[in-house]
């Protein structure tokens, strides 16, 4: 818990708007000792990746099959507090690309409303996001949690979806 609280603490905000969200956060892994299992029915903490390719041109998305949307690689912590390690597992199991990216400070925060599912309550996701690179040549594998995986030019996200938070990652790429 110690370890997701200093990554919080040290997370930058890019606009006032991410403010409010970095101090739910915090106030939300305080109060929930299980904030990483996914059976806290109000929320919980996930982990996903945005990634691009080296040259920051395009990046990779996925349509996730359930939520009907082109999102970034992503997923459930169960139980691990290592919200990096999540991301990369994610990203190869959703993508089945292998990134080694170790010791990365978080690129950004997101608070999102999962709507009711199979029995399972709407709820939020607290999503802590990280900035990884990888070759958009590499062979993609796609899993049966998504329609299709597909890198997208930065020029043309907005053809495949409007989400604030994604627009959001990507003008940060500008800062980085």
């Amino acid at each position: 818990m110690k370890e997701i609280l200093e990554l919080l603490s040290a997370y930058n905000c890019a606009s006032d708007s991410e403010i409010s969200i970095k101090k739910r956060f915090i106030e939300f892994v305080e109060i929930n000792k299980d904030c990483f299992e996914r059976h806290l029915l109000i929320g919980h903490i996930t982990a996903s990746a945005f990634v691009f390719d080296p040259k920051k041109h395009k990046t990779l998305l996925l349509h996730h099959k359930k939520l009907n949307k082109w999102l970034q690689p992503g997923g459930h912590c169960d139980g691990e507090q290592d919200t990096l390690a999540v991301a990369l597992k994610e990203v190869f199991e959703e993508t089945g690309l292998r990134i080694e990216n170790i010791g990365q400070e978080i690129f950004d925060l997101d608070i999102h409303t999962i709507p009711e599912n199979k029995g399972v309550p709407e709820h939020e996701h607290f999503d802590v996001r990280y900035l990884l690179l990888a070759d958009s040549k590499s062979p993609l594998d796609q899993n049966h949690e998504t329609n299709q995986l597909k890198w997208i030019d930065l020029s043309e996200m907005e053809e495949y979806t409007t989400e604030e938070s994604l627009m959001r990652m990507k003008n940060k790429l500008k800062l980085v």
